[in-house]
Parts: structure tokens; C-alpha cells; sequence
């Protein structure tokens, strides 16, 4: 039975974090991997559907007939599609494999990874067995750090089969571009995937949405303006309906959709997609041997630095997906190697999931960072909005890519300090972190004025933005009333 400093169960976003981290304090690791090295972050999340969807932005592009040029004779193959988006999978797993094996034992560094495969179970607060197939072995370690990330959340009484229903994890079983299919879910994975497959302009996409509008949980206008974009591309959006069944019609599927309005609607698809969110893995880690009370909804439950409350020797942690702080790869990451740092390092502070950056892979890209509107109102908090879109920005006018927009949140109580921005464009997802480090710091819109932005380039939204908070800006919201805009909200 080998001791090591620390044993991380799960090798995703959270679990290889850790471990990497541990070796910057020459610490020795045990990693407990029951599937794919790299979670669902590499095999099947969010490297592979960003994969598929960067392919099909390619796809869309060099299909556009409006910018003075025509590809002849393109043709698509969803198997070399799939080759393609597989091995950029396989590629991330290889870098991380290749680090494993590097400062795997009997090397001449201090620190060591060691790399076992198996379904881990507590048996106290220093032991782990480890199953795989028919063995079982044992180990022990200093501190432990629960990863084990997530799964997509089933949908009652429609398995997944990978034939007709899919999911986010079998999606790529496929064998073909599907005729007519239907997602089930307007959340951003659902959102996501209508994108991907109406980017390729192969199959008819429907999407239900059982409220009015899709990504229910940002401001509207971010909503609507992501609704829109879909519907342009060619998706049947379902508003305010749900599902009441799917049946299997030999190599085909029969929805009954029902709308809140009271009429029903029966569609037919070649695929179904479910896309309901994702469920935490926690079930069978033994957290009873542990005295951890059983986890409410899937969710471990930790305190300000991401240690399980309740286990007295306060040597177990948990990261990522299973805690309940969103389920975000930067967010894993931020939690593990806070845990190791607060282990070895010392570390005091607790971590601000305020300002944490999100992407939402659709067309154009959307980033959002810090509080929204929605937000700010269920708080109380006055606030004042600048509004200003793609069309009046010379680069995006270049790249005739105008759909799209820049919003700044500011407070509106003297400071001016940034609250939260939400940006629908291309390079949304390189210029959100600036913004983000200046909500960190709490800066007032007198510090980030200074800055000059260069041109042509995208980010001049921002500034453009930032002078309509001070009437300054050189295009008038008088004079473009529908691509500008400045309002403000108190309570």
C-alpha cells in the first residue's frame, strides 16, 4: 500500500490542475481516472463541441456567397468531420499523458504524478479503493481532492441510446449529418449544438425552449439577439412548449411537443439531442465512510476554501463541477489550484466567483463576465448601460462580420465602477479577461479612459462605449438610435 501527499480523484479540468500544481511544491500524486484522461473537458465537452464548432464557423464562412467571391465543388464528409474533431481530443490527451508520464516515479525530479486507472471508493478519511474490472487495490494519502466532474443530465423516461437519442457524450457516434433533428434544451449547450449543426446547412434544426426565449438566464436583449441569430441561420426554435413524448418509429423518431397556449404539435426527426444540463458525479465514492452526509442534488457542498465542512481532519477538498459553483472549466481550474496553494502555500484568501468569464459558443461568439442586468435588479443596485454594435466598428465592418455588440454595466452611484459586460462578436473571447481583471480591481471608468485602444480593431466597442458614459462618444446614439444606446435603472 503506497502513501502519497496527495491522491486527486478525476483527471479533468479540476483533477490535472491539481495535480500539476502539487508538483510545483515537489509533492507526490496519485491520480484516479475511471474514464477518458481529461474528463469531459477533452473527450466529450468542451474541447470536442468547440472543435465541431470551430469547424462549422469554417464551414459557414467559406459557404457565403455576399463577399465577392464563390467556393465551387466544397463537399462535406461528417466522418473526416469526426476524424478531425477526435484527434484534437486525442492531441490535449497526449500532452497531458506525456506531462503524467514525465514526472511519473523513479525519475530524477522530486515530485511525482502516478497515473492509476479504476472507479475510486473511500474507505476512511486517508484510504481509497480503487476498482478496475476485477481487481481492487488500496491507497492512502495525505490530503484528498474530489474531481470527478459531471454528466449530462437524463431527460425522465427517454434513455439515451446512441442510435436515435444522443447526448452531449455520444453525439460524436454519429455516423452521418442528421436530415432533421431536435434538441432538447435552449441552454447554452443546446444553443451551441443548433449552431454547429445549422452552421453546416445539412439538417433541419428544431430547438425547444419551454419559456420564451432561449439562455432564459441572461438579459433579454442577449437573449433575443441570440434567438435571432439562430432563427437566421436556419433554426425552428419551439417557444413555450415542452415535451410530452418521443417514439421510436423504426429509424426515425415522432415528437409530441404541447405549448402552453394549449394546441400540440407532432414533428418528425431523424435524431434527438438531449441537452438538459449536467448532473454532478458523486454517487459511489463512498462519502459515508467519511462522515460526509449524502450529497443534496449531486452536489458536495464545501466551505471558502473548497474543504468538505463536515470531515473533522479537514484533509478532504473537492473542485469543479461537483461543487455547485457553476460548471465551467476555468472555474475547476481556479478551485484546484486554490486547494493546493491553501494546502502548501499558505493561502488565505478565498476566491471571488464573481467576475469568473463565460463563453457561449454560438454565431458570433458570446462573452459575459461580472453581474447583468437581471442581476443587479434583483439586488437593488442602480446602474447605468452603454450599448454599442458591431455595425458601427470600422474592424467588424471590415470583416463584414456586423452582427454583434458591445455592453458595459457601470454602477451609478458616483463611482462608476464596472459591473459586468456582455460582447456578441468575433474576438469576444480575447478581450473579455481585460475587462474582467478591471472589475477585479474595482476600477472607475477615469482609470480605463486613459487607455487607448488601436484601430481598427474590435475593442473599440469598449471605448466607444465608456465615452457614451460621459456623452462623449464620436457617433451619436441621437443619430444611430437602434445600433446606440445609454440608459439607466435605479430601484
Amino acid at each position: 500500500m503506497r502513501k502519497f501527499d496527495i491522491v486527486v480523484i478525476g483527471s479533468g479540468a479540476a483533477g490535472f490542475s491539481a495535480a500539476s500544481r502539487a508538483l510545483d511544491y515537489n509533492k507526490n500524486v496519485c491520480i484516479i481516472e475511471a474514464g477518458e484522461i481529461g474528463g469531459a473537458g477533452v473527450m466529450n465537452g468542451a474541447l470536442t463541441s468547440k472543435t465541431m464548432w470551430e469547424l462549422s464557423s469554417d464551414y459557414a464562412i467559406a459557404s457565403k456567397i455576399d463577399r465577392g467571391y464563390r467556393t465551387s465543388g466544397i463537399s462535406l464528409n461528417f466522418s473526416e468531420v469526426k476524424k478531425t474533431v477526435i484527434q484534437a481530443a486525442k492531441e490535449r490527451q497526449h500532452q497531458m499523458l506525456s506531462q503524467i508520464e514525465t514526472f511519473s516515479e523513479n525519475k530524477k525530479y522530486k515530485g511525482s504524478i502516478t497515473l492509476k486507472k479504476g472507479f475510486a471508493k473511500f474507505k476512511d478519511e486517508n484510504t481509497v479503493e480503487i476498482f478496475y474490472k476485477n481487481n481492487k487495490e488500496t491507497v492512502t494519502g495525505e490530503y484528498f481532492v474530489i474531481a470527478t466532474g459531471s454528466r449530462p443530465r437524463e431527460y425522465p423516461g427517454i434513455p439515451v441510446d446512441g442510435k436515435l437519442i444522443f447526448n452531449s457524450d455520444n453525439i460524436l457516434s454519429l455516423e452521418k449529418f442528421p436530415q432533421r433533428m431536435i434538441i432538447i434544451g435552449s441552454g447554452i449547450i443546446g444553443c451551441e449544438f443548433a449552431t454547429i449543426f445549422s452552421n453546416y446547412r445539412q439538417t433541419e434544426v428544431h430547438l425547444l425552449d419551454r419559456t420564451n426565449r432561449v439562455i432564459p438566464f441572461e438579459d433579454d436583449d442577449v437573449s433575443d439577439f441570440v434567438s435571432e441569430n439562430l432563427e437566421a441561420n436556419g433554426v425552428k426554435i419551439h417557444y413555450e412548449a415542452s415535451l410530452r413524448t418521443i417514439r421510436k418509429k423504426g429509424n426515425y423518431l415522432e415528437v409530441v411537443l404541447d405549448y402552453e397556449k394549449g394546441h400540440s404539435k407532432v414533428i418528425e426527426v431523424d435524431i434527438a439531442l438531449i441537452a438538459i444540463g449536467r448532473v454532478a458525479n458523486t454517487e459511489n465514492l463512498g462519502l459515508e465512510n467519511i462522515g460526509f452526509p449524502e450529497a443534496k442534488k449531486g452536489v458536495i457542498h464545501m466551505d471558502e476554501y473548497c474543504s468538505l465542512k463536515e470531515i473533522k481532519s479537514r484533509n478532504i477538498f473537492a473542485a469543479g463541477d461537483i461543487t455547485g459553483h457553476g460548471q465551467l472549466f476555468n472555474i475547476a481550474q481556479v478551485q484546484s489550484r486554490h486547494i493546493i496553494d491553501k494546502i502548501y502555500g499558505n493561502r488565505q484568501e478565498e476566491i471571488s466567483y464573481k467576475n469568473m468569464s463565460t463563453l457561449m459558443f454560438f454565431k458570433p461568439e458570446v462573452a459575459a463576465v461580472g453581474r447583468n442586468e437581471k442581476q443587479l435588479r434583483v439586488t437593488g443596485t442602480p446602474y447605468k448601460v452603454a450599448f454599442y454594435s458591431n455595425s458601427m466598428i470600422s474592424r467588424t465592418i471590415a470583416m463584414r462580420n456586423m452582427k454583434g455588440f458591445v455592453k458595459l454595466i457601470v454602477s451609478n452611484d458616483g463611482k462608476n465602477r464596472i459591473l459586468g459586460m456582455r460582447a456578441a462578436s468575433p474576438q469576444a473571447s480575447a478581450f473579455i479577461v481585460s475587462v474582467a481583471h478591471l472589475i477585479d480591481e474595482e476600477n472607475g471608468l477615469g482609470e480605463v479612459f486613459k487607455t487607448v485602444h488601436p484601430h481598427p480593431g474590435v475593442t473599440e466597442g469598449i471605448e466607444e462605449c465608456i465615452r457614451l458614459f460621459y456623452k462623449s462618444s464620436i457617433f451619436k446614439p441621437e443619430a444611430f438610435p437602434d445600433e446606440i444606446k445609454y440608459r439607466e435603472w435605479k430601484p
